[in-house]
């Protein structure tokens, strides 16, 4: 089966009151360059990512069309933050894709920013001079995810936990995923979105 064809389905939230529907499309190219949209323009697009969020994570700004269906703008800056941090680029792309639909405007309630939904104190740390940059954005997002990876002894499921809820909080609650809503189901959603598009890379 080409990889463009392969069909992942997130349950990213409860129902409840308050949901905003979040489809992601995408297909993967002969070059490897994975495209996403909201709204498949063509054929090639296949259904990615079914998720209903909650209207107030930062992943729930709806994206706009142009930013997911320009996606493969950012595909060089995420290969070379990847390779740089010594990450795998089809993570650095899962939590783009749960974390801001790849929309570098993106901004949250509680104040994270860009494509990777950087707090401004997560940015300083790692240098970072504009947020709103998005190969800015997506170096330090990246370093992030390796530090976070190696403070929790390549435990995946706790770093990403920690990128969401925060470091402190994971240690707080012993090195578990904190139980908040929002991490019980972001950790799930972004290794089902990672592991999917690995064998993409895998295929492609």
């Amino acid at each position: 089966m080409p990889a463009w064809q392969i069909v992942l389905l997130i349950s990213a939230v409860l129902a409840a009151p308050g949901l905003a529907r979040a489809d992601i499309y995408g297909f993967t190219d002969a070059s490897g360059v994975t495209h996403f949209s909201n709204v498949p323009s063509d054929a090639r697009y296949q259904l990615l990512i079914a998720s209903d969020v909650p209207t107030e994570s930062p992943s729930a700004k709806a994206p706009p069309i142009d930013w997911l269906a320009r996606s493969s703008q950012y595909e060089g800056m995420i290969r070379n933050a990847s390779l740089a941090a010594t990450v795998h680029p089809a993570l650095v792309r899962a939590v783009i894709v749960v974390e801001s639909g790849f929309n570098p405007r993106a901004l949250s309630k509680k104040g994270a920013v860009g494509l990777m939904q950087l707090l401004p104190e997560t940015a300083r740390r790692y240098g970072v001079t504009d947020l709103y940059d998005p190969e800015q954005n997506v170096r330090a997002g990246a370093s992030y995810l390796r530090d976070l990876i190696a403070h929790f002894g390549s435990n995946l499921e706790l770093a990403l936990a920690a990128y969401n809820a925060g470091e402190e909080a994971v240690e707080r609650y012993g090195r578990h995923i904190p139980p908040y809503r929002e991490t019980l189901n972001y950790v799930p959603n972004v290794m089902r979105v990672y592991q999917k598009l690995k064998s993409q890379a895998r295929a492609s």
